[in-house]
This record gives structure tokens, sequence and C-alpha cells, in this order.
């Protein structure tokens, strides 16, 4: 019998937690110090702009739920920020590590391995969620946006990013695996469920979005560009690349007031 997809998204990612590869952390011992300062230094190096776009010390005391915490490289800022943690992830994996990650620097956080289209926490829980290209690998993405609508707080925030189809890193890969592969009628939707990451990755226009998140009082994405979109590409043409064709797509949320 085929798995289901959760099933192989799951399978996918217990393999090898996100930001843990050999091509990062090379010969270094697992759950180090070390093993974690290099996963660390290796994500913000690449992502510079999470510290922007999460701005974690300016949430300090407030309780945040992070969906997909992967190897808790983000859950540890929001920990060293003060915030009262809660995290879920799809995979034991993911929740071993993330806890051994900060237990490493004395920070403890409630750790659940769910599935995020279904979470266990009352209505209106959380200050602020968050989710770091989590979403777009669920079987059903508006399941875990309505999930985050009804935990988060009135007035509450979403910060997150999800994958924008429009862009350069897609195209790359529409080129190998469309028009070199002798199918350029692929869609870079195909592409991006093949070929990205785990099998069943979407990938979104900004106007998608917006419709993904209409339940919420005011949504504002914008495009950054990444590693994935630029590497291997000469300085000069990268620095003349419209942040529109960037394959990350940042998002804040803002739920409304209850108006009960």
């Amino acid at each position: 019998m085929t798995p289901s997809l959760t099933d192989q998204v799951q399978d996918y990612w217990q393999r090898e937690t996100c930001g843990t590869g050999d091509e990062v952390t090379g010969g270094l011992e697992r759950l180090s110090r070390e093993w974690f300062e290099r996963i660390e230094e290796t994500r913000y190096r690449l992502e510079p702009f999470i510290h922007a776009v999460a701005q974690f010390t300016r949430h300090h005391g407030k309780t945040i739920l992070e969906v997909g915490v992967g190897a808790g490289t983000d859950h540890l800022q929001w920990a060293r920020a003060g915030c009262e943690c809660h995290g879920v992830d799809l995979t034991e994996a993911a929740i071993e590590t993330a806890r051994a990650h900060l237990e490493m620097y004395g920070f403890r956080s409630d750790l659940r391995r769910v599935n995020a289209e279904s979470l266990p926490f009352a209505e209106s829980a959380f200050d602020l969620v968050y989710s770091w290209g989590v979403i777009h690998h669920s079987e059903d993405p508006e399941k875990i946006v309505g999930e985050i609508h009804r935990v988060l707080k009135p007035g509450g925030l979403f910060i997150g990013m999800m994958y924008n189809r429009r862009s350069i890193a897609v195209a790359r890969l529409w080129v190998r695996h469309g028009l070199l592969g002798g199918r350029p009628w692929r869609t870079f939707r195909d592409i991006a469920w093949h070929h990205v990451e785990s099998a069943g990755t979407k990938a979104y226009t900004r106007s998608e979005l917006a419709a993904l998140f209409k339940a919420f009082a005011r949504c504002e994405t914008w495009p950054l560009l990444t590693h994935s979109d630029t590497h291997r590409l000469p300085a000069w043409l990268t620095g003349i690349i419209p942040s529109r064709w960037g394959f990350f797509t940042a998002i804040h949320a803002l739920k409304g007031p209850d108006t009960r």
C-alpha cells in the first residue's frame, strides 16, 4: 500500500533533521556542543535575514509556539529571548534534537511530536506562533494555518516563511528536471512538489499566501533572495537580481481582536 503523503514527509525528515546533514556537520559528534554550534553558524550565515524577520528579542516574556522545531536552532533564540517556549514537530528525531539543543544551554521547552494539522492546545493559547519553512511540507497546509489562527490569542502574531514558486531556485530545478530532462511542459508547481526536499512540497505566489491567511486581520508578505537562488552566480549578477525572485517569502500575519 502506498504511504500517505504525511507518512512520506515524516519518513524524509526522520531520516535527517533539516540543517543537520554531513555537508554541514562533517565528522562532528552528533548532539555535541560543537555539532550544534556548526548548525547554528551555518544557518544564520546562509539565512541571516531570519533575525530581522523573527525579531526574537522584541518578544521577551511572550508565550510562543514553534511549528516545526527542526534542530531547535531558532527555538533556542526564542528561549534566549526570555519567551515561554512550546514546540511541535512531525518527527521524533527533531523533538530529540531540539530538546538536546536547548538543554545544552540550560533551557527547556514543552516539545511534542504531533501533526500540526491538529494542534493539542486550547484556543487562544499563544501570543505568537512561529514557523520557518515548514507549513508548505504539510499534506494540508490550510489545516495548519487554521490551527495557528485558532491557538493564537486575539491580536496575536504569526511569523513565518514559506516557499515562493516564482523564484530562481525553483527555476533552476525546472531547467534541470524539466528543460534538460526533456519535459519542458512541467510547471513550477509540479517541480516543487517532486524535487524540493520531501515529496509534496508546495510553493506559493504572494496572492495565494494572502488567500491562505485570509482569516487574519492583516497579512504582510515580502520576498527574500536566498543562497538557493544565488549560489554559483557571479557577484555582479547577484547584486541586480530583484528580491521578488527570491525562494523565500517572509510572513507576518496578525489575528484580529475578539469581537464576540
